[in-house]
């Protein structure tokens, strides 16, 4: 079930009928939260619901053995048990085809003549988001830092919960599972709040990502000619901003939500457009995924903690995994490997040159930041080596009797919207939206409002799904 449906709307509706009947209480209130997530999870293959119940079950249990054991080696069973039940699930459905095609041409490269079907396994819509979530459970038990879960029912909605279910943002035990102890209800405001959020997340997803740019990155991506300069980078910046409204626009939409049910999800962007450096890009992109690749991944392999070649290692390593996190495919290995190599490069020139940041010089460094992510883009979205080969050599000048594919509004149009995004995160880099909505006259809110729903109401969409449903 899409956020920009006509089903969730009416499946929303009648969870919010139910929320706030005077009829249930809270605990009911919690079940049907729970059914109405998997129900929502269900829409798109009911018997993947047996996976995510399993994941459930296998971390709850481990949770409860691990709060009462003091035996080291037991607690240790416990949390790998919940690790390669996850992993497991998380490698199968993943990467199975993916291992199998790199195994028969690893063998047909040493001279043995091996042949394999492929498996054509089914990606569970959203693995790995509810897979990280749950997992990073059972590893906080097994490190004693939070509680365990009251009971079954709140471990369950931590799990399921519909709004983050799919695509985010990954949330902490800590952070949710708390939330869901005592009756939640949203105020007036609250409400009224979340249902802004969860249309300007529906207008950066309808309007902004699939109106404006999709098709422009699209056509761009699926070509198999050499193109040239400014097709190249009218492509690749379409789809940098198709990537942000897609995504943010979604977590936008999940926090609004579940902000109508009175429940707190963190941000997951914070205009990272405007980073200056690499650092700050990822403290502001997918702020729950690069969080917890820290927390669980990168401090775990020693962090800054032994040395300078050990922190490089560990910061290359965790960006390589969490490019294959992204996708099945050597194209999203070499993505985290090249934000692995600027995180490096721009900690080496750190320690050598020190700028003071200012407003103009600041300009230029996230423009200069913004640039270098725009080729990271490109291997992101290519789905063949050859053609983010052919897109980073006409970026780059050197494919000078490239072909021409995009008409001229095209161009115009992807160069200003582009623009527009860099300019608002600029301005937007210090502050936030819900800063900003108290500050302004609720006339002109409600004009932007209504804009933005006539917008979405008119706009061709044909009911994409999210980008990120597919990792």
């Amino acid at each position: 079930m899409l956020f920009n449906s006509l089903s969730f709307v009416l499946f929303l509706f009648i969870v919010l009928a139910l929320y706030y009947s005077k009829l249930f209480n809270w605990t009911s209130k919690k079940r049907m939260l729970l059914l109405s997530s998997y129900i929502f999870y269900g829409m798109w293959n009911p018997p993947l619901i047996i996976l995510l119940w399993m994941s459930t079950m296998v971390d709850w249990k481990a949770g409860k053995r691990l709060a009462v054991e003091d035996n080291q080696k037991k607690r240790k069973f416990w949390l790998i048990l919940s690790m390669c039940v996850n992993l497991g699930f998380l490698g199968f459905f993943k990467y199975g085809d993916f291992l199998l095609e790199n195994f028969t041409a690893l063998m047909n490269s040493i001279g043995v003549d091996f042949q394999a079907q492929p498996m054509d396994i089914i990606l569970p819509m959203g693995i790995s988001f509810y897979t990280f979530q749950t997992m990073s459970y059972t590893i906080d038990m097994y490190n004693r830092k939070i509680e365990r879960a009251k009971t079954f029912l709140d471990f369950a909605l931590y799990v399921t919960f519909f709004p983050q279910l799919v695509a985010g943002p990954i949330v902490r035990a800590k952070d949710l599972i708390t939330q869901f102890y005592e009756p939640k209800k949203a105020t007036v405001n609250q409400f009224v709040w979340g249902l802004f959020l969860l249309t300007m997340g529906l207008f950066l997803k309808v309007v902004m990502a699939d109106t404006l740019l999709s098709g422009t990155a699209d056509d761009v991506f699926s070509s198999d000619k050499i193109l040239n300069v400014w097709d190249a980078w009218t492509g690749t910046l379409a789809f940098s901003g198709q990537i942000f409204f897609d995504f943010s626009g979604y977590s936008t939409c999940a926090i609004g939500i579940a902000l109508m049910l009175g429940i707190i999800l963190p941000d997951n962007f914070r205009y990272p457009y405007a980073s200056i450096g690499f650092s700050e890009f990822w403290k502001r992109w997918h702020i729950s995924l690069s969080s917890w690749l820290r927390d669980y991944l990168y401090i775990p392999l020693g962090g800054n903690r032994h040395g300078i070649t050990r922190m490089y290692v560990a910061l290359m390593l965790t960006m390589l995994l969490g490019g294959l996190w992204h996708g099945a495919a050597w194209t999203f290995v070499i993505w985290g490997a090249l934000h692995g190599i600027y995180l490096v490069v721009e900690r080496l020139l750190k320690n050598k040159i020190h700028i003071k940041i200012n407003a103009w010089n600041g300009v230029l460094l996230a423009l200069l930041t913004y640039t270098l992510v725009n080729f990271t883009w490109v291997f992101f979205r290519a789905r063949e080596f050859s053609t983010a080969k052919n897109m980073i050599g006409s970026m780059l000048f050197m494919n000078g009797d490239g072909e021409k594919i995009l008409g001229t509004f095209d161009i115009i149009k992807v160069f200003t919207v582009i623009t527009i995004l860099f300019l608002c995160h600029w301005v937007m880099r210090n502050t936030s939206m819900k800063s900003v909505s108290l500050k302004t006259s609720p006339w002109i809110l409600g004009i932007v409002w209504a804009i933005m729903f006539f917008l979405i109401v008119i706009a061709q969409g044909s009911g994409e799904q999210f980008i990120y449903f597919q990792f």
